[in-house]
């Protein structure tokens, strides 16, 4: 199980824009029709991860906790499909089914959008504001797979908060350890 650290992409970094297919409607969803009015978080993931599998819980619930406070939510795998078939779509639309994912999963073929965000890691989270600025990126929370951590969201919804509160964010944010993205 590789332990690849998110690359931190600088605060304050705009939001690459993207239109990609949802795996389940198969429909283009882009970031504007993700968008949330507080902010927007962005999650890379993959189907066959350990640590995405561990956290799949945690994702659906802080997606129905924080959507109705004006959050908006997207996940997109960018590992290669050909090499990875289980992170294929068809593959995708069948977890997100299982696991009730309450947000798109789309399908980065090219890797150009985890390239714009420099992605590293499944998984990898970035939440911006209501104008799209970077205001945390890293772990979702202290827990690993084997770790004996409870799984909380502990710090993915604290910078979530922040923006609710109008608070400043904290300087130190741990990155997200994971699966490496499987590149082309």
């Amino acid at each position: 199980m590789s332990r690849t650290p998110s690359s931190m992409l600088p605060l304050g970094t705009q939001a690459p824009d993207f239109t990609l297919i949802d795996a389940v409607t198969k429909n283009p969803e882009s970031l504007s029709s993700i968008q949330g009015k507080k902010g927007t978080v962005i999650m890379f993931i993959c189907n066959h991860c350990p640590f995405v599998k561990h956290v799949n819980e945690e994702l659906v619930r802080l997606c129905n906790d924080y959507r109705v406070t004006g959050f908006g939510f997207v996940a997109i795998s960018s590992n290669d499909a050909i090499a990875y078939p289980d992170d294929g779509p068809e593959k995708m639309w069948q977890v997100a089914r299982e696991e009730n994912y309450a947000f798109p999963y789309l399908f980065d073929e090219t890797q150009e959008v985890a390239k714009a965000y420099d992605a590293a890691c499944t998984p990898d989270f970035y939440l911006f504001d209501e104008e799209l600025k970077l205001v945390y990126r890293g772990q979702l929370d202290n827990s690993r797979p084997g770790n004996g951590i409870p799984v909380n969201g502990r710090d993915l919804r604290e910078a979530m908060d922040r923006i609710l509160n109008n608070t400043s964010q904290l300087k130190d944010q741990k990155p997200s350890i994971g699966c490496n993205i499987k590149w082309k």
